[in-house]
């Protein structure tokens, strides 16, 4: 009896620091499961299609045109096709700031992809004069990294580090887009 071949597994993971918000300041962003969009660059819509926002099962369905849809790719055209994802919440620690998810079904070619995303606190010594921004949070530290790891087997017509870089500046994006909100809510409570 034959094996099946396995195709190769990519993981990669890239973060980015925010020095004018806290951990406990993004989490709820990263927290509201079914609104990523919101945040997001290129994703133009996310909602839920089953269960509580934030529940460990919820599957929320994005769409976006950052990943070109297999339809796109296939054609060696742009159209309007749109590409889309249903996402699984695999687990979630707000204590942790952390949350995972996986790829349950796709039109971008991505099979077997997990992901989670954690908020790591404190990363900027107060005072440290290559970060723009100030505050005295924490005992004179401010600032946090928002990790994304993942892992998704290999994606025809992709190379590893295009993939990455397309995380990479997505991840700084939404930073940027979080972090200016906080600076624009005055208190730093409002998401919407």
């Amino acid at each position: 009896m034959e094996q099946p071949i396995s195709k190769p597994k990519w993981e990669a993971k890239v973060s980015t620091k925010l020095a004018n918000a806290s951990a406990d300041q993004i989490w709820p962003f990263l927290e509201d499961f079914f609104g990523i969009h919101k945040y997001f660059p290129s994703l133009a819509a996310s909602y839920g299609i089953h269960g509580s926002n934030g529940e460990i099962g919820s599957i929320r369905y994005c769409e976006g045109s950052s990943i070109p849809s297999q339809e796109t790719k296939d054609n060696k055209e742009r159209s309007t096709v749109i590409s889309w994802s249903k996402e699984q919440l695999t687990a979630i620690d707000p204590a942790e700031k952390s949350l995972s998810y996986e790829i349950i079904d796709s039109n971008t070619g991505f099979h077997s992809y997990v992901s989670t995303i954690q908020i790591n606190k404190n990363p900027i010594p107060a005072g440290d004069s290559t970060i723009v921004g100030s505050g005295d949070e924490d005992g004179g530290r401010l600032g946090c990294v928002i990790e994304w790891s993942f892992s998704v087997d290999a994606v025809g017509g992709w190379r590893l580090e295009d993939l990455v870089k397309k995380y990479e500046v997505g991840l700084h994006r939404m930073a940027q887009k979080m972090e200016d909100i906080l600076n624009n809510s005055g208190e730093g409570k409002t998401y919407n």
